[in-house]
């Protein structure tokens, strides 16, 4: 081996972690077909096999088990590198990530967002939706809004808001089956929920409502799809209250129950708060969702841009 290309054992780190060459692809922004030349390249050059093809899956060899520990341990150097050049970065400028689930990066972030740019016009955001927990040890993002608070020694955690997630139905679909006075009313109720059917059947039932894996009729992984849903009146569904009443034509359930809290966790790493620009964009996040019920988030910030 004449050279070591760095290149070629991030796209075999990536391979590894992801189990394809697609999800490599993804999580390093190039195309598969580079990734394939670059991990065929580093199999070429070490003289090894580094992967054995098992259906459509990628699975490493003996071999490759065996330097993935080398090459983890290079990542993680790496990155450690990264994040203590990009903690001592003083300029209010550059790319800032901030990770977020579809349901806030839709509904919550974008005028959040707007007041960022107009606050500090040289800051790139990328606004990473994922209903994923994002790695920030990883460099997946620099800022991460979470409704679980972290566990890793290694970051920074405030909750800057606790709100509550309430069972909803559009006005066509109170029209066609009524206004529930008790949660029996509503048994019978088709629901839009998550892929988690079991945990979704678990809250229902913990606000008193009968509700049986047969209940849920349409689900999705994706929040807004289901948001969507129930906005149609195909169902009826939980949002958080804040969105919920953003959301022309839609009706809160049993008003009076006590619904499902919802923490909002800002999160970095230690080391990426003493970056000027990602301290800058971190506290304008924590200020605007700490804002009082029913302010966060609200499109009269986009009235401040334009002023």
């Amino acid at each position: 081996m004449n050279g070591f290309d760095w290149n070629q054992a991030r796209a075999f780190h990536a391979t590894v972690e992801t189990g394809s060459l697609s999800g490599a692809a993804r999580r390093l922004s190039l195309t598969q077909p580079t990734i394939s030349r670059q991990v065929a390249a580093l199999e070429a050059s070490l003289g090894v096999t580094l992967f054995q093809r098992v259906g459509k899956t990628l699975v490493p060899t003996e071999t490759g088990l065996d330097l993935f520990d080398h090459v983890r341990a290079m990542g993680e150097a790496a990155g450690a590198m990264a994040l203590a050049a990009t903690g001592r970065a003083s300029a209010v400028e550059g790319l800032v990530r901030v990770s977020a689930t579809d349901i806030v990066s839709v509904f919550v972030l974008p005028p959040i967002l707007a007041r960022i740019r107009a606050a500090a016009p040289q800051i790139t955001v990328e606004l990473v939706s994922s209903n994923a927990l994002s790695d920030l040890r990883r460099r997946e993002a620099d800022i991460a809004i979470r409704h679980v608070e972290p566990d890793q020694p290694d970051l920074i955690a405030r909750k800057v808001r606790q709100s509550r997630g309430h069972l909803y139905a559009s006005e066509a679909w109170v029209a066609r089956n009524g206004m529930p006075r008790t949660p029996a009313d509503l048994a019978n109720a088709d629901i839009v929920g998550f892929d988690n059917t079991e945990r979704l059947i678990a809250y229902f039932r913990g606000w008193g409502v009968p509700a049986e894996a047969a209940n849920v009729r349409l689900m999705s992984e994706n929040a807004v799809a289901v948001w969507e849903m129930v906005r149609l009146g195909l169902g009826i569904g939980v949002m958080e209250a804040e969105i919920a009443e953003r959301t022309p034509g839609m009706v809160a359930l049993l008003p009076d129950m006590i619904g499902e809290p919802v923490p909002f966790w800002l999160v970095s790493h230690r080391e990426l708060r003493t970056s000027r620009r990602i301290r800058l964009v971190y506290d304008m996040l924590a200020e605007a969702l700490a804002a009082p019920a029913g302010h966060f988030g609200r499109d009269h910030a986009m009235d401040d841009v334009a002023s």
